[in-house]
């Protein structure tokens, strides 16, 4: 029997005068008494304006369902979509996806400063998603966290994705470890030197030069 999953909670911040505030407020109060959460809390940023503080946020709507943070107007749709995702495989890759096609990188970064091992999700995303801004943001982001130990939980699913069947995610995948560096990723980019893509060969035997391992 497959394991019940946890319904996630939601925390709405508004605010007297917002226009949208009442549509999320009645979105959420629907999946409560749907059952695709458990319990909402609303609070009037007007009465209590150091939850906003403590939590960064600028202006409402703004929502948490699980640990997907949402900003801005949300139809009930979207609002179920994220709260059916919580807690899933795919949930963190899907928000991530989200993030980053919404110009939103600083907040994957910060995410994962919080906690590395969602970090797992953009390799996830390097294997599903072939969108080229999609790859551009996944480099931003782990050149932001050059030279930190923070990425480093990635280096096995990278590896594995030095096989990929696409050379493309391969050459990424050889790219991002080449961006996390250190002795882990050695083993993995001396198989590279064999593959059969130039631009693959290419980027490990450039690393390892740079690395000075022979």
């Amino acid at each position: 029997m497959a394991e019940q999953r946890e319904m996630p909670d939601a925390l709405l911040l508004l605010a007297p005068g917002c226009p949208h505030c009442p549509a999320v407020l009645e979105g959420l109060s629907g999946l409560v008494k749907e059952g695709a959460i458990g319990r909402l809390e609303a609070v009037n940023i007007a009465v209590h304006p150091e939850r906003a503080a403590a939590l960064g946020v600028r202006g409402v709507p703004w929502c948490r369902v699980g640990d997907f943070e949402l900003e801005g107007v949300q139809t009930p749709g979207d609002l179920h979509r994220w709260a059916e995702l919580s807690g899933t495989p795919r949930g963190m890759p899907e928000y991530f996806l989200h993030l980053l096609k919404h110009g939103r990188r600083d907040k994957v970064e910060a995410m994962a400063r919080r906690e590395p091992r969602r970090l797992l999700a953009l390799v996830m995303l390097l294997a599903d998603e072939s969108s080229m801004a999609v790859r551009l943001g996944i480099g931003a982001v782990l050149e932001e966290f050059q030279g930190d130990a923070i990425a480093e939980v990635m280096i096995p699913g990278l590896g594995e994705l030095t096989r990929h069947a696409d050379a493309l995610t391969r050459a990424d995948a050889c790219h991002y470890l080449s961006l996390i560096g250190g002795e882990r990723i050695v083993p993995y980019l001396k198989t590279c030197l064999a593959d059969e893509n130039a631009e693959v060969r290419e980027i490990a035997a450039e690393t390892l030069a740079e690395m000075g391992v022979r």
